[in-house]
């Protein structure tokens, strides 16, 4: 952590691990990014960095920000948006291609991370995709990349009105 504390930020952190360690926990975050369907645990992930599996959790935190889990879950959602969006899969189909294992599960955390049912936000995806025709894609998908900053237990428990620890100062 930096001198300053959690409050600091997460990019001074990452400063100053080493940079082979980065490199590391970059070539994990790649691999989740060009596999977010498959399964990936904390093991596996560590097994990819070479490093012990809480030294990986503690180390990719520390350098992104979130979690790998997290990570991983803001990943499918956004994959899950634009599958939405571009395509006339059913919404069965495109839970089961972005990773998980069930339709109930997949809707109540894509309602819990976008505040919208998959079936919304596919309608306003595409009504909203009609003026978006000269935005280039990746603009797109970093516009409408989940924020998952807290996790969803915790939005759970914000909605509700019942905070057990005070709310974390979030850092941009």
């Amino acid at each position: 952590m930096t001198e300053g504390g959690p409050a600091s930020g997460t990019r001074g952190a990452a400063l100053d691990q080493d940079p082979e360690l980065l490199r590391r926990l970059l070539r994990a975050r790649d691999r989740m990014d060009a596999a977010s369907h498959e399964e990936w645990p904390v093991r596996r992930l560590a097994g990819v960095s070479h490093v012990s599996e809480a030294h990986f959790a503690r180390s990719f935190k520390q350098a992104f920000g979130v979690p790998p889990h997290r990570y991983l879950l803001s990943r499918r959602i956004e994959r899950a948006v634009t599958m939405l969006r571009d395509s006339e899969l059913p919404i069965i189909e495109i839970a089961l291609a972005t990773g998980w294992r069930s339709l109930g599960t997949f809707g109540r955390v894509f309602r819990e991370v976008t505040g919208e049912t998959p079936r919304t936000a596919r309608k306003k995806a595409r009504a909203a995709a009609g003026g978006l025709g000269q935005v280039p894609a990746c603009v797109l998908v970093a516009a409408q990349r989940p924020d998952l900053r807290i996790s969803v237990s915790e939005k759970r428990r914000r909605a509700a009105g019942g905070t057990k620890s005070a709310p974390r100062k979030e850092v941009r």
